[in-house]
């Protein structure tokens, strides 16, 4: 049998192999994340009276308080509420990158 590239079988081939294969998960990814950036995530606190809209770049496209939660005795309420809001639209939205990228890499984490 022929020796390859430092004598593994084979050969250039699968190192070639490889490489495609390895651009085809970066241009993969790159159009995950394009897709990701565009995506709508919302979160909600005090029983929906707070929904915020965040996207997959990380920014706020959307608030909507009702009136029911607006005391200016309390103004750490409702900042609470928007905390609160955010954080689980953040984590949906981190789940469903993950969710997404893995089903590219395999399980496989890379560095993002």
């Amino acid at each position: 049998m022929a020796k390859g590239f430092r004598g593994m079988p084979g050969g250039m081939g699968n190192m070639g192999n490889l490489m495609a294969q390895a651009q085809k998960m970066q241009r993969d990814i790159e159009v995950a994340q394009a897709e990701l950036k565009l995506l709508r995530i919302e979160g909600t606190a005090g029983g929906g009276q707070v929904k915020l809209t965040l996207g997959g770049d990380r920014l706020i496209y959307g608030l909507e308080i009702g009136k029911e939660v607006i005391d200016p005795e309390d103004p750490e309420m409702l900042s609470d509420l928007i905390i609160a809001a955010f954080n689980q639209a953040s984590s949906e939205l981190e789940k469903t990158s993950s969710e997404k990228l893995e089903k590219i890499t395999g399980g496989v984490k890379l560095p993002f």
